[in-house]
């Protein structure tokens, strides 16, 4: 079988701008829709499951495996394990052990629209006339967190003091409070139960949630909280060596805590903590899916348009071709180039605007903040939908307009 030169396709793209302008236009829509829909799923994943130490166990109240915030256990915790578990990492003397309260606080940012400041004694002056705050995850910790959390690094300033009401900052935390970067730099204060907390510190924590937290002191938390309970202690465990005896493995936290009912302890590697949080949020991700689905359906329904237009004012040119030679198929395959350049090329620029533009996006959710993460596999479904939009978009117009006899064809305006 004949084919039709490639250069025919090319040369057909150009003869209508406007009408190319649309098809390259429509399809990198799609195809962004696409690459914001996987950058979501995928950077959502991977934060939760991103987030857990490989040695770390978390232990929770029993009946508040799903959520920590709802978990209370013994301030005491800490202490006992430290004396009861062998096994637990260890530095200069000083165990592996955070023990720390988890919590959604409403907070806003001094000098921006943000919240009534108790100025003294039973006084609230207002910041700005429309306050609002954001629901911001508070993370209350002592400096053994800097042991067991290794991806947390202090990126600038220095630890908060307790009983200062100083508070450190993660490097997303202004995506979470829907301001500036420059709203929450060193020096700046956040208001937290009324009162300003002077930001000391800026940490990151990269491809977990945590960057999107605030930490303060466990004991300043704790009292502005109204709590004598905290949320959780994370430890560390060293591997169990075989050889010589040493470290711990998971089995040894759970026995511990059959031996103490009294403390109601489950005990989770926190990797399956965070696991378990991806696998809640699976409703969420299968709605963006499914949106991205249909305004891609939208969008390919759109081509078809384009494409019948295009097409159907070339039914005399497609006749005349049929009459020197050219098969019906070999007429359907150069449409389909054509129209395969034309969503390609639409493909390419959207691919182009998601790695340089969308790649790393800080997005909101109830957790706190995640990057959208567009790696290759992403970008590789979001060329395969260009690809796909041309050929089935080209399909069923090339096929209508080649129904009709050579010499009705020929015919045609």
């Amino acid at each position: 079988m004949r084919l039709l030169p490639f250069a025919y396709a090319v040369r057909n793209l150009g003869r209508s701008p406007s009408r190319l302008f649309l098809s390259v236009a429509g399809a990198a829509m799609v195809v962004l829709l696409i690459l914001v829909a996987g950058g979501f799923v995928n950077g959502m994943s991977r934060a939760l499951k991103a987030t857990g130490g490989e040695h770390n166990v978390i232990l929770l109240g029993a009946g508040s495996e799903e959520s920590v915030e709802r978990s209370e256990i013994p301030a005491a915790t800490p202490g006992v394990l430290s004396a009861s578990v062998p096994g637990i990492r260890t530095r200069a003397g000083v165990a592996y052990v955070s023990p720390e309260v988890h919590v959604m606080l409403p907070v806003g940012v001094v000098g921006t629209a943000a919240a009534p400041v108790r100025t003294g004694a039973g006084s609230d002056g207002a910041l700005a006339p429309k306050a609002k705050l954001r629901q911001v995850m508070m993370r209350g910790v002592t400096p053994a967190a800097a042991l067991v959390h290794e991806s947390v690094s202090l990126t600038e300033g220095r630890w908060p003091a307790s009983g200062a009401d100083e508070v450190l900052v993660g490097r997303m935390a202004a995506t979470v409070l829907g301001v500036a970067a420059t709203d929450v730099q060193i020096g700046k204060s956040l208001i937290i139960d009324g009162r300003p907390w002077t930001i000391v510190g800026r940490f990151s924590a990269p491809g977990t949630v945590v960057e999107a937290e605030v930490w303060l002191p466990l004991a300043d938390l704790m009292e502005a909280t109204k709590r004598d309970t905290i949320s959780c202690v994370i430890l560390t465990l060293d591997p169990y060596n075989e050889t010589t005896g040493e470290g711990a493995e998971f089995g040894d936290i759970a026995a511990f805590t059959k031996t103490r009912p009294d403390l109601e302890l489950v005990p989770m590697t926190e990797r399956e903590y965070y696991g378990k949080l991806a696998s809640f949020f699976g409703p969420i991700k299968i709605v963006a899916w499914v949106t991205a689905g249909l305004i891609a359906v939208g969008g390919l329904f759109g081509g078809l348009n384009t494409m019948y237009a295009a097409f159907a004012s070339r039914i005399r040119e497609l006749g005349t071709l049929q009459s020197i030679g050219y098969r019906r198929l070999a007429i359907v395959w150069s449409m389909i180039q054509e129209s395969t350049l034309a969503t390609a090329a639409g493909g390419l620029l959207a691919c182009a605007v998601g790695v340089f533009l969308l790649d790393g996006l800080a997005v909101r959710f109830s957790m706190g903040a995640f990057g959208l993460m567009i790696d290759e596999t992403v970008i590789g479904l979001g060329l395969l939908t260009g690809l796909a939009l041309g050929v089935v978009g080209a399909l069923p117009p090339a096929i209508r307009c080649l129904r009709p006899t050579i010499p009705v064809a020929l015919k045609a305006v």
